[in-house]
């Protein structure tokens, strides 16, 4: 069994999010990036499936700029065999994404494809779902437990209610929660290794994908700064600043 592992390079989730003094986005320059927390759950989740035998080889992908490839490489020195580094400039949404993905899927004939239930910079929750589609494979989203069997995958996702179980017929795409394990960190002798595991580079050219962006984004802003708690002597005089003032009674 192959599985495909989907990262993707976001802005450190330590770090305070700024927005420029134009409103065209967040600043990122000298801003410290990780892999978006999710898609570490992917990874390490990949990883162990092979451990326990029943995968044969983990291939990491990403698609952005340059610089993107360091997600590749961590994912390399957490266990994946080798990388896959689609290079594109610029924003890229997540159908274009989607539709990238599909070509590599074609090409490599994975078993499985993880990626994250999300990305916390634009906070979209589709990428998977439409690769889904557009592959027409079965998909199990927000997967917080998955049991490989011999042919299909058993997958426990989080939902509004509680928690459903579903079984899905492989090949599939799963999207990762983070309640599905705890990632690993990767020791310094892996991040050697990696250094020396094959990336293989792709131009998104060469993929026939458009990647022209389909959303206008107009500005950016911070939210509006909280205002200052009060306190109150009784009850009586909460409920008439919550009728009077908040209007929210």
């Amino acid at each position: 069994m192959k599985i495909l592992v989907a990262v993707k390079r976001v802005i450190d989730y330590n770090v305070q999010i700024r927005v420029k003094e134009d409103g065209s986005g967040v600043v990122t320059d000298n801003v410290k990036m990780s892999t978006n927390p999710p898609d570490d759950n992917a990874v390490e989740e990949a990883v162990k499936i092979k451990e326990a035998g029943k995968a044969t080889e983990i291939v990491a992908i990403t698609v952005g700029e340059e610089k993107a490839q360091e997600t590749v490489r961590k994912a390399l020195a957490v266990g994946a065999d080798r990388g896959i580094h689609v290079k594109v400039d610029g924003i890229i949404e997540p159908l274009a994404v989607s539709k990238i993905l599909q070509k590599v899927v074609e090409k490599e004939k994975p078993d499985l494809v993880f990626m994250g239930k999300q990305a916390i910079d634009d906070d979209c929750n589709q990428t998977g779902q439409m690769l889904a589609a557009l592959l027409n494979w079965p998909q199990a989203t927000f997967a917080s437990r998955i049991e490989v069997k011999e042919k299909s995958l058993e997958v426990t996702r989080e939902v509004d209610e509680g928690l459903e179980t579903i079984e899905v017929n492989v090949p599939a795409i799963v999207t990762c929660d983070l309640r599905l394990n705890e990632p690993r960190y990767a020791s310094l002798p892996n991040i050697m290794k990696a250094k020396k595991k094959q990336i293989e580079q792709i131009n998104v050219s060469d993929l026939g994908v458009d990647t022209n962006p389909r959303i206008e984004q107009i500005k950016v802003e911070e939210p509006p700064k909280r205002k200052a708690g009060i306190k109150v002597a009784n009850v009586e005089e909460l409920v008439q600043k919550l009728k009077n003032e908040a209007k929210v009674i």
